[in-house]
């Protein structure tokens, strides 16, 4: 990958994440490379229309922040097939991210330019919301990387909401309780996680399943196939209106009647993967504290 074109996008109300974006700056321009910059954020949202305006696409796109602005920015870029390079700068967790210590090596922009790098294809999910508003049938669509996820509207006592979920033209339950997650392999780590879902790894073609504190104990995760076309309709009375939410960004709502279908999106985020970066295993291992007191007894013992 020969970097002619590159948008550094960084974490809004970051310091941290705006004087990185402008350090690589520095260094992409003194190699030759045209960079454009630009701030993401949950209000901030100028990459829409640098994509609609800048005919010339990058080559390769540098997100410097957590996996929150990772997930807001692969949503845009992915459907324009940009790969995307990302940095934990100013982030928490970090799952999708490399190190903040490799963008002071002086040899990362070489190494991609040698193409010393791998592509990951992350599975993305599409949801389209088809409401009945003024006798028209209406279409709204969107694009999440880590799920989408269902939760009552109404801000009262215990909100609770109740969901069909239907599989491949089957009812496979009703769901009563504070709601669902539909999770592709890389949201297995987030949201669905903390319901006690399974940790996918993310080559895995597959969906999860995952209710939210279900009022039913036999409510549990499922895993079903990446092929498999989900419908899910809000039930009860015209009132109880849904809220959907795409990767912990709310995104619309469904009302009685509505029908929500999700599915395996024909897009994929590329992600840049840098050889030196550690594995997914690893990667689990640290984030989650597995055998932290194994590896605190190995150190002590030296």
């Amino acid at each position: 990958m020969f970097l002619k074109n590159v948008w550094i996008i960084y974490r809004s109300e970051s310091d941290i994440a705006k004087n990185a974006s402008i350090k690589c700056s520095k260094k992409l321009e003194a190699l030759g490379v045209k960079v454009i910059n630009s701030e993401l954020g949950v209000k901030e949202d100028p990459l829409s229309k640098l994509i609609s305006s800048d005919s010339n696409l990058p080559d390769l796109a540098i997100v410097l922040g957590g996996d929150g602005t990772v997930l807001r920015a692969a949503r845009q870029l992915s459907i324009n097939n940009i790969p995307i390079i990302s940095f934990n700068v100013g982030g928490n967790l970090g799952f999708l991210t490399h190190d903040q210590s490799l963008l002071n090596s002086e040899y990362v922009w070489q190494q991609i330019n040698e193409n010393n790098f791998l592509i990951t294809n992350r599975m993305m999910l599409d949801a389209n919301i088809y409401s009945h508003l003024n006798n028209k049938l209406e279409k709204n669509s969107f694009w999440a990387l880590n799920d989408f996820y269902f939760r009552p509207y109404r801000d009262e006592i215990s909100p609770t909401c109740h969901l069909q979920l239907e599989i491949d033209g089957e009812i496979v339950n009703e769901y009563k309780g504070d709601g669902l997650i539909i999770s592709s392999p890389t949201g297995s780590t987030a949201y669905a996680m903390a319901t006690g879902g399974p940790i996918l790894h993310p080559e895995i073609d597959a969906i999860i399943v995952s209710a939210i504190c279900p009022m039913s104990l036999s409510s549990r995760p499922i895993v079903i196939p990446g092929q498999s076309k989900l419908i899910i309709k809000a039930l009860g009375e015209k009132t109880r209106r849904v809220k959907i939410w795409q990767d912990g960004s709310s995104c619309s709502l469904v009302h009685p009647g509505d029908e929500c279908i999700i599915k395996k999106s024909k897009y994929h985020a590329k992600l840049v993967v840098l050889q030196q970066s550690p594995s997914y295993y690893r990667t689990l291992s640290q984030k989650l504290h597995w055998a932290s007191s194994l590896i605190h007894k190995k150190n002590s013992t030296k």
